[in-house]
This record gives structure tokens, sequence and C-alpha cells, in this order.
């Protein structure tokens, strides 16, 4: 016996009970021997077919082209009752077992249920949406369990009654915090804001020397070191307050805590690690900091963050690192003389775990500095304790090939593009993501000017440049179904380079300076490049390409680009399939408009 329709699938995991109900008990079961035809071009769109068991091949009238396979949770064939007859004709290629929901309850339904209609909707976005709605339950339970110790406790800065206000200012500008605690006499504290001096001063008419002690709000607040952030979060609510006092097991202050940062901490657990980042003074505070990022990601991800803001704010944590070990390990007065870059994933913000390392050094042309070979190995070998390992190919700073004047850097460009081999392109197209994030950005002009001018309507060279994108076949058998190895199917290759480099090529050709591809995508369909259709297809294409593997990568193998597409729901299969169709597309289009041939 065939399991009971199960509705927990995108689309019926949207409906009411009182439409699960009506499925069910219209449902019913048949079975098709291999070569029958379930469906003939041409016939009254009947039925909706789920398949339970099996597999489908849809073709044309004359048999000659085929279209698409579905197996195990797809359905088929939604147009055929909308429009009232089949385009074209499925056949089962082996035994099958299908659910058959009788058209006129599917209509009735998507007649009724908005979200249902919509997943039959042919544009990519607005079925990830629905597929992420329908999966998006925020997690909760990590926050909530989550205590308060010494990872998000503020330090507290402490003063006694007698303090005047100049002095207390003055205290709390230098630590750079927006309260201190006022300890009294009879062991009893109070506290004092930025906003409590600014109504003394301005509006109370008190004088700079009138002691903190008389304008302080007590009693403070209080909770313990060891409680659950959520309590304080409570706490604060109930009391209408903005900042609590931490207290140790002996009622001793040991620092604070503000709202803002709490309902930060609730919503990403990002702003304890900017913080630990700030805090670094030593590069193994901030080794213990930067420890903490992959914590984060699971935390975003699993909250089904959406996957470009996980990337951008993951892409902001990482330039803090580089940032803070650049000002730790670069003597000061050089830090401004040069500008560091990064590159690839990470130059383009669409890096989310850390991988190998990829960066460059552009000097100021009238810089002397001797030591620099020695201090970038050092800053290389800092960002490998920090979870960056060395890049397999050498391209970062401890390779002298990667580090130059600014006039060195346009010359370099300008050879590269002339050249146009392999290699090359290459090193060309490293360059073309190039991001500043430490010392004197301004110098990233000595890369992107060189390769706006020399790449810019430059159809000779894209020739060459545009090529690797194309390079690599879309993991599609030519009857359109997915193809995956023995290891899994490689979505790198296969969906996410495609499109970053293509959209890199375009962009080159346009004189586009963005280096995000999301970025990219929307400029060349804002100036008529791209039509927005195709963007839009493009975008959530890799939206969708990168939330994959990275769900694989989050679940040990962290290096992988392999998706299991047999662990997929058939929902994903069916996204995964339209999102590689998008990606084939794009690539005739790229060979015909840069006149590539095979």
């Amino acid at each position: 016996m065939p399991e009971p329709f199960d509705t927990s699938h995108a689309p019926f995991d949207c409906l009411t009970a009182s439409q699960v109900k009506q499925c069910r008990q219209a449902i019913d079961v048949a079975y098709f021997r291999r070569g029958d035809t379930l469906l003939a071009a041409g016939d009254s769109g009947d039925q909706l077919f789920i398949i339970i068991k099996g597999s489908v091949e849809e073709v044309s009238e004359d048999g000659k082209e085929t279209f698409s396979h579905y197996t195990t949770d797809d359905l088929f064939d939604v147009p055929a009752i909308l429009n009232g007859t089949a385009k074209h004709q499925y056949r089962a290629l082996e035994d099958t077992l299908c659910h058959l929901l009788p058209a006129d309850v599917f209509l009735a339904i998507y007649h009724t249920n908005q979200d249902f209609s919509a997943y039959f909707d042919t544009n990519l976005q607005r079925r990830q949406q629905l597929i992420a709605q329908a999966r998006q339950q925020q997690n909760l339970a990590e926050f909530m369990l989550t205590r308060i110790d010494d990872t998000n406790i503020q330090p507290a800065l402490r003063v006694t009654p007698d303090v005047p206000l100049r002095d207390a200012t003055a205290k709390m500008k230098a630590q750079r915090c927006d309260c201190a605690l006022v300890d009294y006499e009879d062991g009893s504290c109070g506290i004092i804001t930025r906003t409590n001096l600014l109504h003394a001063l301005v509006l109370d008419g008190h004088d700079q020397s009138v002691p903190v002690g008389n304008i302080a709000t007590r009693p403070v607040i209080s909770v313990e070191r060891g409680d659950f952030l959520f309590h304080a979060m409570i706490t604060m609510t109930r009391q209408r307050v903005k900042r609590v006092r931490v207290v140790d097991d002996q009622e001793q202050t040991v620092g604070t805590l503000d709202l803002p940062q709490v309902l930060s901490l609730f919503s990403t657990h990002s702003h304890v690690l900017n913080l630990r980042i700030a805090r670094a003074q030593t590069v193994d505070e901030l080794v213990l900091a930067a420890n903490s990022q992959s914590k984060l990601v699971h935390t975003l991800f699993n909250n089904g963050i959406h996957t470009r803001f996980v990337m951008k704010l993951i892409a902001t944590v990482n330039e803090q690192i580089m940032e803070k070990a650049f000002r730790l390990i670069v003597p000061e007065p050089y830090q401004q003389q040069c500008c560091l870059v990064v590159m690839g994933s990470e130059g383009r913000s669409e890096q989310v775990l850390k991988t190998d390392q990829d960066n460059a050094l552009i000097l100021a042309d009238d810089l002397t500095w001797p030591e620099c070979q020695t201090v970038m190995e050092a800053f290389s070998h800092t960002l490998n304790l920090l979870g960056y390992p060395p890049c397999p190919g050498q391209v970062m700073v401890s390779n002298p090939k990667w580090v130059k004047s600014a006039s060195q850097w346009q010359q370099t460009i300008r050879n590269l593009a002339q050249s146009a081999n392999h290699q090359s392109v290459m090193d060309l197209a490293i360059l073309a993501d190039a991001h500043p994030v430490a010392g004197d950005s301004q110098l990233i002009d000595a890369i992107q000017t060189p390769l706006k001018a020399s790449l810019t309507d430059n159809m000779l060279t894209l020739n060459t440049f545009v090529r690797p994108a194309l390079a690599f076949k879309v993991p599609l058998t030519v009857f359109g179904s997915l193809k995956s190895g023995k290891e899994g199917l490689d979505i790198k290759k296969g969906g996410i380079f495609p499109i970053v480099h293509g959209i890199r090529t375009m962009s080159l050709e346009k004189g586009v300076s963005e280096t995000n591809t999301f970025e990219r995508i929307e400029r060349l369909a804002n100036i008529g490049t791209l039509a927005e259709e195709t963007a839009e297809n493009l975008a959530e294409a890799l939206k969708l390409f990168i939330r994959l593997r990275l769900r694989q990568q989050l679940s040990g193998e962290q290096q992988s680009n392999y998706i299991d597409v047999s662990a997929l729901p058939s929902s994903e299969r069916d996204l995964l399939r339209h999102g590689l169709h998008v990606v084939k597309k794009f690539k005739e289009s790229l060979a015909y408009h840069y006149h590539v041939r095979d």
C-alpha cells in the first residue's frame, strides 16, 4: 500500500486544514507500467500527477524532443489543468506509482489560496521566496539558552559620586562608553548616561562642576552573571530601562548590558563578535574572536536569515578581522601609505565560510619600506592563524608578485590585457574583484582605472576572458534532468562559476565598477545590458546555488562544492533544475555575444 498523501512538501505545505482534508478525500492512486503514456499531447488536463515512485519523461508530441524528467515527489502537468489541454506527452520510463488529484479540487484550491497558486509562477525568485517562507521558522532556542557571560558583558566605567560632570564626561569619551556607574559609600549604585548629562547641563542648567552623584539615577536595575540573556531582555523591557548592571554571586559589579546590544544578540548574535574584534589588542585575542565566526554562520543560516544578508554580514566581519590584523602587524607609519586588497569571493563579498587567502598590496609610489616583505610574510602567517589558510596558487601578499607600487600595478594590468593568454586572463579575473579593506583605500584606483581603460569594449580580449565561464558543462542530461556523479553535483563548476565569471566579463565590457556579483547584475540590468527577467533569474539562481552549497558545507564538508541531489526534497530539486537551465541559457547568450565557438 502506498503511503498516505504527504502535504508537508511545497506547495501543499501552505494549505489550510480544510484544504488538506479536501485533498486527501479526493486523491486517488494509479499504477503505470514502463512505456505507458500518462498524458498525451492534446489530452484535457483532468488531474494533477504527483509521483510516489518511479520516473516519467516529458516529450514533444512527435516524441523527438525531451523537455524534462520527473521522479519521486515531482508533480505535473499544471499548465494542462490551467489551459485545458496538455501541450506535451508524458510517459513512464519505469514502473511508476502516482497520486492523482482531480483538476476541480486543484483549481478550487488554486483560486482561493494565493501562496499555493503563486508557487506555480515560473519566476524563479518568487518560487524561492515561497519555499523559504515555508521552511523559515525562527529558531529562538539558542538565544533563549545563551547566558550572560564575559563574551557579552560590556566593561563598566565606575566613578565616585563627587566626580564633577565635566570629568565624568571626559572619562566617558576617553573610554568610548555612553554610561558610567556611580558607587556610593553606602554600597548602593547609581548610573549616569549621556542623556542624563545632556539634560543636567542644558535643560536643568547645572554647572559642569556639579558632582555626578547629584544627578545619577538610582537604584540601578541589576541582573546576575550566568542568568539567561532572554531574562535580561525581559527585565529591561518590563522596567522600561535601556541598561542593566551585571553582578556576580557576591553582588559585585562585573559590567553592564544595554538593550540595543541584547536585541542585536537576539537577532543575529553578531554584535558580540564585532565587539571582540574591536577590543582585540593582540593577535591571540583576535584569534579567539575570529574562531567565533563559524558559530555565527551556523546561527544565521539555521535561523533562516536570507543568503545575501549572511554574505554581507560575514564579509563585513571578515573585513574587520583583516583590518584589525593589518593594524596589529603593519607598523603605524606605513599603514596609510599602502592598501590591502582582498580578491576572489572575499573581494566580491560572497564568501561565507573562510577559504584560502586571496589578497594583494598596493604601495604608494613614493614609499620606501625595506622591511615590507618580512612584514607581509608575518601578515600572511597571522591570517593563517585566524583561519585563512595559504592560497595554493600563492595569490597573497607574502608572494612579491602580488605586492607592487601603484604605477607598477597600472603597468602590470596593461600588460596582462595586451597578452590575453590563459595565465594573464586568470590574473585579470582575480584583480577584477579587488576590494580595499585596510590602509589608504584610494590606492585601489591603481587597479580599477587601468582595468576599465584596458577592457571596456575590448571585445578581442574579452573573447578570451569569457572562455572559462563556458569551459564547464552545466550538470543537466540531454533530457534536461539533473546530472550527478559519484561525489554529487559540482555546483561551483556547473552553476556558480559560470554566472560569476560571465557577469564579471559583461561588467568589464561595460565599465561597471561594482565587484559584488549581485550588484553587478543589478547594474547591468539598469543600463539595459541584461533583460530584467534574465537579471532576476540569474540572481536567484546564484543565491540558490550558494545556499545549497553552504548547507552541504555546514553539515561537515566545509570545502566541498558537491551537492547530494538525492538528499534534496522535490521542491529544491525542481528549483535546482530550473536554476541550471537559467545557467545553460546564460552561457549560450555569452557564447553568442562574445563570438566563442567550440
